[in-house]
């Protein structure tokens, strides 16, 4: 953009530090409600709340995901610990507004301030951004670390390898990225090749190179292993639930396999996706394309998130000049590699692969300034066309960013909560249909409690009692009680087994399950047990609550 008058750059820069100040400013509104998504309410705020609970940390065998590390959710528990859980929203928001600043200045430095800017605003404005900002997940702590990891290695080539500040940066937000989310090992492994091989390219010394890598597998490692230890220690295997062949867990491992981006047993993608959505060869085959235009938030066939195709439209474009080869062609082959890697180890979704946004966004300004820089060298009147076409295609493609926070802020609809004109337990129960029963729970049963979750996918953060859940949601749970039912004393027995005083069950999917699974004879048979052992003491809007009788609840 050199072209560019003093003037119009002036005014080029101002609109763009609205229009992002705009965005953070609805994040930020968004982020001041109460948590409501489903990976807060299971694992990321609800394990560090339980440990809360529990005076220390408190071992969840039932629950694989509190073997994932959690370098964000240690930052969660002390505004946890204080009774505070919106600020865990604004520590995910940090994370993003940081990778944002990150990227700014990688491309101020390398291109100018407004490449800078409109870097920012494209990462700051994607709409999986957009979503994740707001929640007290961690993508964006992965995304932060990764992002700074790679773009430090760059800054130590560049010093001609001089500046080891640069390469302990690297290595340590390597480490810290690993010890948030087990995708990171996708990274850590191409980067620990990557840094080798550039190494050995510029200097000429494989040997040196060689150590370099060691040494920048060793740091990572370090800052990575107290998660490490910790798995060792509790299931025999430090990468606990992945790799449970090859380490032959103690967990109690449901024996499934699991990804390295979602952690979750799955069947392979192909055979899913075919089943499920009939979809050919070609289209599954077409996925790392398809969802640039195909997103769509709460829907698995289309990847359970939002991006938007400039991401990949003018990324071949960054490549007109010869200019920083090395650093784009790494760009790109990173963001290949963790797409292609992600796609054939999991069903993918798109937030699992949020650690090539930063990657994709600098390579799309430079393909925007390599265009507008080949369109202002045409003649005027042509190059006065080709400028109002550029521009009208790229307003086009920021308004599918604008519509979507728009219709997520509708959707959310922060406005009566934050005026007080609607109540904290109001506007969750809006967002979450399971809220009421807890909050039944935390009034009106004993302090020392022991709750059994069935069929709400461990959402069990509003409950503030000890609760567990099985590792299928409570359906082995469910196959133990229709087995134990044959008669009373094995019944009996089997309730006890449990060790919890009350059930919080999704009635609706329970007796779904049953009449799906099992004959009319059985499903009664099960009714008949459950009513002389347990007593429903709330039921409403698909939830029911059951307490063990006392009289039938010890041997």
């Amino acid at each position: 953009m050199k072209n560019l008058s003093v003037k119009y750059e002036c005014l080029i820069k101002v609109s763009l530090l609205l229009i992002i100040f705009l965005f953070i400013f609805v994040e930020f509104i968004l982020a001041l409600t109460p948590p409501i998504a489903r990976d807060a309410l299971i694992h990321h705020l609800a394990i560090p709340k339980l440990w809360i609970m529990h005076g220390g940390f408190y071992y969840t065998p039932w629950a694989v995901y509190s073997y994932y590390p959690m370098n964000l959710d240690l930052l969660y528990l002390i505004p946890l610990y204080f009774g505070n859980d919106i600020i865990p929203n604004f520590i995910h928001l940090g994370f993003g507004i940081g990778t944002a600043v990150i990227i700014y200045y990688y491309l101020r430095r390398r291109l100018n301030h407004v490449a800078g800017l409109l870097g920012g605003l494209i990462f700051i404005s994607t709409p999986i951004i957009i979503r994740v900002s707001i929640i007290a997940y961690v993508d964006l702590g992965l995304v932060f670390f990764i992002t700074a990891s790679i773009l430090a290695f760059m800054r130590w080539r560049e010093s001609e390898y001089k500046q080891y500040k640069w390469f302990l940066i690297s290595s340590v937000a390597m480490g810290l990225a690993l010890g948030t989310k087990y995708n990171a090992l996708v990274a850590w492994f191409f980067l620990t090749l990557a840094l080798v091989f550039i190494y050995s390219r510029d200097i000429g010394n494989q040997w040196k190179a060689i150590r370099y890598g060691l040494i920048f597998f060793i740091i990572s490692l370090v800052v990575f292993s107290p998660w490490l230890i910790k798995n060792i220690i509790l299931t025999g295997n430090p990468l606990y639930p992945l790799f449970t062949g090859i380490f032959n867990s103690n967990a109690g491992s449901d024996g499934g396999t699991y990804s390295v981006a979602s952690g979750y047993s799955h069947v392979g993608m192909f055979k899913i996706r075919e089943m499920l959505y009939g979809e050919s060869l070609w289209e599954i085959l077409l996925i790392p394309v398809r969802i640039f235009f195909q997103g769509q938030d709460n829907s698995a066939r289309y990847f359970e998130g939002v991006l938007n195709p400039i991401l990949i439209i003018f990324v071949p474009f960054a490549f007109i000049k010869k200019d920083m080869k090395l650093e784009k062609l790494f760009f790109l082959f990173f963001s290949i590699f963790f797409i292609l890697i992600t796609f054939f180890l999991d069903e993918i979704r798109i937030r699992y692969i949020l650690p090539v946004i930063p990657f994709l966004v600098i390579l799309t300004v430079m393909g925007l300034v390599n265009i507008f820089e080949w369109l202002t060298a045409r003649e005027s009147l042509l190059r006065k066309i080709y400028i109002s076409g550029l521009v009208i295609f790229l307003i086009v493609l920021f308004t599918m960013n604008i519509i979507y926070i728009k219709k997520y802020y509708l959707g959310i609809d922060p406005i009566n909560y934050l005026l007080k004109k609607e109540s904290r337990d109001d506007f969750i129960v809006r967002h979450d249909s399971s809220y009421p029963a807890m909050m039944y729970i935390n009034k009106n049963t004993p302090k020392d409690s022991r709750i059994r979750l069935i069929l709400l996918a461990g959402r069990g953060y509003y409950l503030d009692r000890i609760y567990q859940e099985d590792h299928s949601s409570g359906m082995d749970t469910i196959r133990g009680l229709v087995t134990a039912s044959s008669n009373d004393k094995t019944f009996q027995n089997y309730l006890n087994s449990l060790g919890c005083s009350h059930m919080l069950i999704r009635y609706d999917l329970f007796q779904q399950f049953l009449y799906d699974n099992y004959s009319p004879a059985t499903v009664n048979q099960i009714s008949q047990r459950m009513g002389k052992f347990l007593e429903i003491v709330y039921n409403a809007n698909g939830y029911a609550v059951f307490k063990l009788r006392t009289d039938y609840s010890s041997s």
